[in-house]
């Protein structure tokens, strides 16, 4: 689908100064996720599993993800996941059968690791062209959190998982 200015995919990448490991792990465990996302969040990694996010720990019935499942799961590699819309886009983008898609790719660039991610399933209109603009913002600033929590080289994030 492409929204009213043709755009099909929002795509944004990183380049994070910390080991692929330690990144695949940031995005594909609960307590790690929880580090530089969202406060509560449950990711069961592998396919079919949940990756729910709930951004308001006082309302987790608002603001969160619930219902989203991993469609991909390839270790170190790819984690793919269907995604839900904030509150104000609840209309267009939270029906549980028809949820855009999340993407994110993991490459080793020497002792760096590149993450990109692809957003995909955009409708169109004015209402879609704001979720877009949003989520730019949004992703962006997931992003941005993700590296800056890994090179900060403190606290679990830097840690290899029990």
């Amino acid at each position: 689908m492409k929204t009213s200015t043709g755009k099909s995919i929002l795509k944004k990448d990183v380049l994070i100064n910390a080991p692929l490991n330690l990144v695949w792990h940031a995005w594909t465990n609960s307590d790690r996720v929880s580090k530089w996302f969202a406060p509560i969040t449950v990711v069961e990694p592998k396919e079919g599993g949940a990756f729910e996010l709930y951004f308001n720990p006082e309302n987790v019935e608002g603001m969160n993800t619930k219902g989203c499942k991993i469609k991909r799961f390839v270790p170190t590699k790819q984690l793919e996941f269907t995604w839900k819309g904030p509150d104000q886009f609840a209309s267009i983008m939270n029906n549980q059968d028809d949820l855009t898609l999340v993407n994110v790719l993991f490459e080793e660039e020497e002792e760096k690791t590149k993450v990109t991610l692809e957003h995909f399933g955009w409708g169109f209109g004015a209402a879609w062209e704001e979720a877009f603009k949003w989520h730019e913002m949004a992703w962006h600033g997931a992003l941005g959190s993700l590296k800056s929590a890994l090179e900060k080289g403190e606290g679990e994030l830097c840690c290899q998982p029990e």
